[in-house]
């Protein structure tokens, strides 16, 4: 949307200008300004070279997860938001993808860079092999297609490839750590692998929206008929974008596997596929910086926002329903408060988080006429 829109007295006089992502050294002062801080704060903990404790560790790890997470709401994004195909197996995709680069560490001898590639081509295939169903159905029809593939793709890693995979156990990375600069990969060596590779998929997601498979994506989510009637072979561009998906889910679930340094399979339930779906909803689907939103604002509010407050409300409500004990309040308030916000988010921005930031830029560019 704000892409579309120049400041006064800014104009394109050649095609590359057209081309740009951003036509402003102010648009591109603020993106790679955001990416200096994201990789200088890690300097400011504990663990930085600094030694200093300005910035907790516990936010550095929070950062690194929503950016892990964030890749893969992208990925969900390529086939939600921009082809308009429902998925509800994203963790399963992950979850292939964790368990791919830990075989291939772990059993076959694979370096973490020689790994991450494999992983993300075999997520792929895996992708294509449950999108071919998007040919003949849609809708809810498409919904349950991909929620099978949740349960079939969770039940073959803990029970026929149990004895490589571990089955309900969980498996360890710690004995394969990855190599950083030519030594062992700390969690904060992990934290500067991590971002870069979030910023390229993004920056991948976003240029891909403005080529000619991105526009058949968007053509196809708007009306699919209209768009094999133009003559977009819709069943191709489908399982195309199910097999982009499934690499955004692989190479996430590869950087999780690798971050957490083990992996089970309880990591991946259909509850985390809620979540990312819920993560896309209010971050706002369609968008690039869409899945940044959501994921960012779901994981701080369950990991900072939720732990700080619910000692203080579960004492409230005790004293209010005093026939129900204490550890069952507290045990139910964390997905209390994650559906309380999923409810308020659909029915006051339905558009998501990231709809707010266009309009917000919006009329930052065309002022003092913003009305």
């Amino acid at each position: 949307m704000s892409a579309n829109i120049r400041p006064s007295g800014v104009f394109n006089t050649t095609y590359a200008q057209d081309l740009m992502l951003d036509r402003t050294w102010a648009n591109r002062l603020s993106a790679w300004g955001f990416v200096l801080v994201l990789l200088a704060l890690p300097m400011l903990s504990n663990d930085g070279l600094l030694g200093i404790n300005i910035i907790p560790s516990l936010w550095i790890s929070v950062i690194a997860k929503i950016a892990i997470f964030a890749i893969a709401v992208q990925g969900l994004n390529i086939i939600m938001g921009y082809t308009g195909q429902i998925s509800l197996g994203h963790a399963a995709f992950m979850a292939v993808g964790a368990y791919t680069a830990g075989v291939l560490v772990r059993e076959l001898g694979f370096t973490f860079w020689t790994a991450i590639p494999v992983t993300m081509l075999f997520t792929g295939f895996i992708g294509l092999l449950f999108g071919l169903p998007s040919l003949r159905v849609k809708g809810f029809y498409l919904a349950m297609a991909t929620l099978a593939a949740q349960n079939i793709i969770i039940w073959v890693i803990t029970y026929p490839l149990a004895s490589v995979t571990g089955g309900a156990n969980a498996i360890t990375l710690e004995a394969h750590p990855v190599p950083f600069f030519g030594s062992t990969a700390t969690k904060l060596g992990m934290y500067y692998i991590i971002i870069p590779f979030a910023v390229l998929s993004f920056l991948v997601a976003r240029n891909l929206v403005r080529t000619r498979t991105g526009r058949a994506f968007i053509s196809i989510r708007d009306n699919d008929l209209a768009a094999e009637l133009l003559g977009i072979n819709v069943f191709t561009y489908k399982l195309q974008a199910f097999f982009i998906s499934s690499m955004y889910a692989g190479l996430a679930g590869a950087l999780f596997a690798f971050n957490k340094q083990s992996i089970q399979t309880t990591d991946f339930s259909l509850a985390l596929s809620i979540e990312l779906l819920a993560m896309l909803v209010i971050g706002g689907a369609g968008f690039s910086l869409g899945p940044l939103f959501g994921t960012a604002f779901i994981l701080i509010v369950n990991q900072v926002v939720v732990p700080d407050i619910q000692p203080v409300l579960t004492n409230f409500f005790s004293g209010i329903f005093t026939f129900v004990p204490s550890v069952q309040i507290s045990t139910a308030f964390p997905p209390l408060m994650f559906g309380l916000l999923l409810a308020l988010f659909l029915v006051l921005l339905p558009r998501g988080i990231a709809y707010q930031w266009e309009i917000l830029k919006i009329s930052w560019k065309i002022r003092p006429y913003s009305y």
